[in-house]
């Protein structure tokens, strides 16, 4: 059954962006092998990606440059990635089975030069060895695309064709010693991975998570791939490079109908382009969703936001704690969001009232903005022994509405004293009222008190 069009060139595409999201951070802890794994399966799903876009329904040679570039780097990339995987593999079991307590850098600089030869220069040297086995110059195939060609001849096994299963036994070995090395030393291995090493625990599990999808899928697709792609082939011999080599510039082109028609035909093909952007995802399920990433991600949103000027519109308003008057507590007042004006008259009112209350009482506003102490000492002698004052509310009070920090007057007169005496609610640090809403009734004014009183 065929694939709908466009899933595979969104699935490759996606693939290709996904994979290289965590390479800054492996980077940055020298892992070499996770880092070419990761460029590996990024080539090979953006060179999938765009052969199934141009010859999507076509056969047409329209880019020869491209196909002989990207069949190389297809060879490469088939080679490279289980490459890749086995220099996971042996950096994972050198970790669990180091003897010393720390690594030295000349050590991990020497382990990651033998990875990059592994996973760089093995897959390089193959693609140049695949020139001698090379029949022609390339194939293309409708809604595939450009497929490198290997003439099937007895030294096309070792130069090109098995070189994926080697490398893939060879991972499993590791692999396999890796998990029991980790069993047999599993209690002290937060000590081993906190000594000299660059990973984390977090991440050596998830290398570990991916090494065993490695044993269970390397191996055998490998030894799948190269039957489906020889069986029903003859082996020819070689006679001579002219022989091999001859009539080089020809490029095959197979229909879709034509390579559709056997069923083995169109498990190689499926199988051979769906590979990459399948290793590209399955990196990223692993790493792309750890804690590391989660914080990478936040300081990008963060750069971003930065660089086209937008800001969090969730600003928490700010609070005055609650206290306790005359043995009743008041509740947590918030600020306004859009407080009075400094001078406007009714916030003159408010910090007038609040400072004439507290000279009449005796306080010093200087005493109090110095030293909460020697305020909670003025209030508690002052307040009822039925309700203990909390030594937190007068420092916040005079904090945020000190009357010497506005400018207002501190010593009422001693009719203002009496006035405000006569009144016993004065005492009470209560809010000013709210000013009266449009359309109502406003009260009463209060009866002046008789002269002769």
């Amino acid at each position: 059954m065929a694939v709908p069009y466009p899933l595979f060139p969104i699935f490759s595409f996606l693939a290709f962006l996904l994979v290289l999201i965590p390479l800054p951070w492996h980077l940055q802890a020298w892992n070499a092998g996770t880092c070419l794994f990761m460029i590996w399966a990024a080539t090979g799903s953006l060179i999938e990606f765009v052969d199934s876009i141009v010859w999507h329904g076509s056969i047409d040679n329209v880019a020869p440059i491209w196909c002989d570039i990207s069949t190389k780097l297809l060879i490469g990339a088939g080679v490279g990635i289980p490459a890749a995987s086995l220099c996971i593999n042996r950096r994972l079991y050198s970790i669990v089975s180091v003897r010393t307590a720390a690594i030295s850098r000349q050590a991990k600089r020497n382990a990651m030069l033998i990875d990059i030869a592994i996973a760089v220069g093995f897959p390089v040297l193959v693609m140049i060895l695949h020139v001698v086995v090379q029949g022609h110059r390339f194939n293309i195939f409708e809604d595939i695309g450009c497929v490198p060609t290997i003439y099937n001849t007895p030294p096309a096994y070792p130069l090109v064709i098995m070189w994926p299963v080697v490398l893939g036994a060879i991972s499993f070995v590791y692999a396999a010693l890796t998990l029991r090395a980790f069993w047999k030393r599993r209690i002290e291995f937060s000590t081993i991975i906190t000594s000299g090493s660059s990973l984390t625990t977090s991440r050596y599990l998830r290398l570990m998570i991916l090494s065993c999808v490695e044993m269970g899928c390397d191996l055998p697709l490998g030894a799948y791939s190269m039957y489906i792609n020889l069986v029903g082939v003859a082996v020819a011999p070689w006679t001579s490079w002219a022989d091999v080599h001859f009539n080089f510039g020809f490029v095959q082109t197979v229909p879709g109908v034509i390579w559709r028609s056997d069923y083995r035909n169109v498990i190689a093909m499926e199988m051979g382009r769906w590979i990459y952007p399948c290793c590209a995802i399955a990196f990223f399920l692993l790493f792309g969703f750890a804690e590391e990433a989660r914080r990478h991600y936040a300081s990008a949103f963060k750069w971003l936001s930065a660089k086209l000027g937008v800001t969090s519109m969730s600003i928490r308003k700010p609070q005055l704690k609650g206290f306790r008057i005359n043995g009743s507590e008041k509740g947590i007042l918030p600020l306004a969001s859009e407080p009075l004006p400094p001078y406007s008259a009714s916030s003159q009112h408010a910090m007038l009232s609040s400072a004439s209350t507290f000279a009449c009482k005796g306080f010093d506003f200087e005493t109090l903005k110095s030293s909460p102490q020697s305020s909670s000492s003025v209030l508690a002698s002052d307040s009822p022994s039925s309700g203990p004052v909390d030594p937190a509310w007068p420092s916040a009070f005079v904090r945020h509405s000190h009357p010497l920090d506005l400018g207002f007057p501190t010593s009422p007169t001693t009719s203002e004293c009496s006035a405000s005496s006569m009144d016993d609610s004065s005492h009470d640090l209560s809010l000013p009222p709210p000013p009266p809403v449009a359309g109502s009734r406003p009260p009463s004014p209060a009866h002046p008190p008789h002269p002769g009183h």
